[in-house]
């Protein structure tokens, strides 16, 4: 994609509005522009990163066997009332009517209606266990949104819903899950801890939050230092009850069972929750099978979510320095931005053009930038967006047929021949 085509809108000032390092990097890059008070549009550069994000977390919740719908945003109310949380939830859960006067709502969750799809559809123990998972907008309309994407009112989620016959099934399936949610957050670079947690408004007996370790969290992480040394296939359900982890407002330290020389704390941002809560929606919606002694039982479920959008925000907080965003390649809007850094030299926009076509011929996402501008302006702009990988072409490098490549985490930099800066970033 070329600049000079693409919707990209940088900044050089802090807009005022913007608190932490996330809200600020997003609104400085043109990623997002603000609606209306927490509600925001993505533009194309920050769509780019949600997609990437979305797509990890589809692929491994596959992975796990699960199957993906798609439930409405908009939800009746009687299904809650039913479920006797309608009144329960408070003032985050926008309210509204239709033009029959029906009560309806802004789904901020869906546990109501896809326990209802499957009471309508699963009669037998034979049909379990099934998980079905949904990527979608949600809405809560907060207090006093705030803190960009990191908590806003409209919000994309992953929430996904297990169905099991009995009370181990469903720790399998929560198992499952702990070892999707170490495994996407291992893809997108990030080192997660689940940390015991309050079940909140969602109920249930057993809870875990997914908290990203950030320098920039909003809380408080306290955990034991054999978290450290835990392979992904190592997190279980059983060394979760047997470790110590908790965020601040879960953390009672005359209560810590880990010697201060072994707790380690560090700075969180909340990403993933995970929760079993039995037969809290099955009973009161009627999600019911058949067993195997022919009577009628209740199943046994959990939910599982993971903030998408949020997760951009997240990614930022642990990923960035003063220039600017620092993208982990499995995410970026782009893997290679090209730096043109004299477009009225003719051998050097014949060397970017060649690059640039010969990128996009293998399938390298490419960011060409074509403007005419001062190289100064584009240095700026290409370590404020942050791809991984910058190909600076100027008139010194092509008089020798020649181009620097930039790596954007580490700065290495290296002077190659065209075909290798092109053989470096497609092995990279």
């Amino acid at each position: 994609m070329r600049i000079s085509q693409y919707f990209l809108s940088t900044l050089k000032e802090t807009p005022q509005e913007a608190q932490i390092v996330s809200h600020r990097l997003m609104l400085r890059t043109g990623m997002i522009a603000q609606t209306t008070a927490g509600i925001y549009t993505w533009l194309p550069l920050g769509l780019a990163v949600l997609k990437k994000i979305e797509q990890i977390v589809r692929e491994e919740q596959n992975r796990a066997g699960s199957l993906e719908v798609l439930m409405p945003t908009i939800q009746p109310a009687d299904l809650w009332i039913k479920s006797g949380r309608y009144n329960d939830y408070g003032k985050e859960m926008l309210r509204i009517t239709d033009r029959h006067e029906r009560e309806m709502l802004y789904g901020p969750t869906a546990e109501e209606v896809i326990t209802d799809i499957f009471a309508r559809y699963i009669k037998s123990y034979k049909d379990l266990p099934k998980r079905l998972y949904n990527i979608q907008w949600k809405f809560r309309d907060e207090i006093r949104p705030r803190f960009g994407v990191m908590r806003g009112r409209e919000f994309l989620m992953k929430d996904n819903y297990s169905f099991n016959l009995d009370y181990e099934s469903a720790r399998a399936s929560y198992q499952a899950m702990l070892d999707a949610y170490v495994r996407t957050f291992a893809r997108m670079g990030l080192t997660a801890i689940p940390v015991r947690a309050d079940s909140g408004a969602i109920g249930g007996t057993l809870s875990h939050e997914f908290q990203i370790l950030a320098e920039t969290g909003e809380s408080q992480v306290y955990y034991d230092e054999a978290y450290e040394t835990l392979a992904p296939g190592e997190i279980t359900l059983e060394k979760l009850q047997s470790l110590y982890a908790a965020a601040d407002e879960m953390h009672k330290p005359e209560d810590c069972p880990v010697p201060l020389e072994k707790l380690k704390t560090a700075r969180g941002i909340e990403v993933g929750h995970v929760f079993y809560f039995g037969t809290k929606y099955s009973i009161p919606l009627g999600a019911y099978v058949m067993g195997p002694d022919g009577k009628q039982i209740p199943v046994e479920m959990g939910s599982y979510g993971i903030g998408v959008s949020r997760l951009v925000g997240a990614l930022i907080e642990a990923n960035h320095d003063e220039k600017g965003i620092i993208w982990p390649e499995s995410v970026a809007p782009f893997k290679v931005g090209i730096l043109n850094l004299n477009i009225k030299d003719e051998a050097t926009n014949k060397a970017a053009e060649d690059l640039y076509h010969k990128l996009l011929n293998q399938d390298v996402e490419v960011l060409y930038d074509d403007r005419d501008q001062a190289p100064g302006a584009k240095f700026a702009d290409m370590d404020l967006i942050g791809l991984p990988w910058q190909i600076i072409v100027g008139p010194r490098g092509v008089a020798q047929g020649r181009c620097e490549v930039k790596n954007r985490k580490t700065d290495e930099r290296f002077d190659l021949s065209y075909d290798d800066a092109i053989q470096k970033i497609r092995k990279a």
